[in-house]
């Protein structure tokens, strides 16, 4: 069962947007993960964007380094990740996407990883330092054990090369709202080039496309989703629940703050 594809089939059927929290595991106090992929599920979320903690990771802003940072120190190692989605599988069916530098995924083993990841009910993967045109043996091993590659559009991508990620997407791609790396912002800057790239995206992909990277407000996700299938919302998420002392607590903040999102 593609659990991706048949969220976003479900989705576009009932004219609704997927609505993506990101998490960091483990973050902000251990055995904060499962409780909190559930409490998000409960909360309206459509699918679940997991980070694997790094060291270095480049994509990401302060907020995403400092809670990389934090989750390791808690023990968020990619074993430790994939035992997570394992005991939330157990109780859900929400599609889980991990987020993960490709240096780990190497020295974990390309396909060990691709293997035990579907083993513990992973169903997507994206890896934002993969450059495409490498990525030809990473693309088979994922056919292999179907598991779904989410490629990354930038607003700088020129339109044939949205169109090469979208074809080697599979079943939706993720577009960077803004060049740079993530963390909430109060607004994207020129909203006129916002909106032109978003419309280049529609008109030049096949599948579903989400967009991400600095969305906090429910303003913000109403003005994506007029043009985009979806938003991910990240580091507003875990800067909201990163002084919450309890796992309860992080999974009412959690919770309350993505279901203020939804009311657009």
């Amino acid at each position: 069962m593609n659990r991706i594809r048949t969220v976003f089939q479900k989705l576009k059927s009932e004219k609704k947007k997927a609505l993506i929290p990101y998490i960091t595991p483990e973050f902000p106090i251990v055995g904060t993960t499962v409780p909190l992929i559930l409490g998000l599920e409960e909360a309206g979320a459509n699918l679940i964007e997991v980070g694997i903690p790094f060291s270095d990771p480049i994509a990401d802003g302060v907020t995403i380094q400092h809670s990389s940072h934090i989750a390791i120190q808690n023990g968020a190692t990619i074993h430790k990740v994939l035992e997570s989605v394992k005991e939330a599988r157990q109780k859900s069916e929400i599609p889980v996407v991990l987020m993960g530098y490709v240096n780990p995924i190497l020295r974990y083993g390309m396909e060990s990883f691709l293997r035990d990841a579907v083993q513990s009910g992973v169903d997507g993967v994206i890896v934002p330092d993969l450059l495409p045109e490498e990525s030809e043996e990473w693309r088979e091993l994922s056919s292999k054990y179907a598991v779904s590659n989410i490629f990354l559009i930038a607003p700088t991508t020129p339109v044939q090369r949205i169109q090469y990620l979208d074809s080697i997407s599979t079943d939706f791609s993720y577009c960077v709202s803004v060049t740079g790396v993530t963390g909430a912002r109060s607004s994207h800057g020129d909203a006129d080039a916002l909106d032109a790239f978003l419309a280049r995206v529609k008109e030049n992909t096949q599948k579903p496309f989400v967009v991400g990277f600095g969305i906090s407000k429910l303003d913000q996700v109403e003005t994506m989703c007029r043009t985009a299938d979806g938003v991910v919302v990240g580091s507003a998420l875990l800067r909201g629940i990163e002084n919450e002392k309890t796992i309860d607590g992080v999974v009412a903040t959690a919770g309350a703050f993505f279901s203020s999102l939804q009311h657009g």
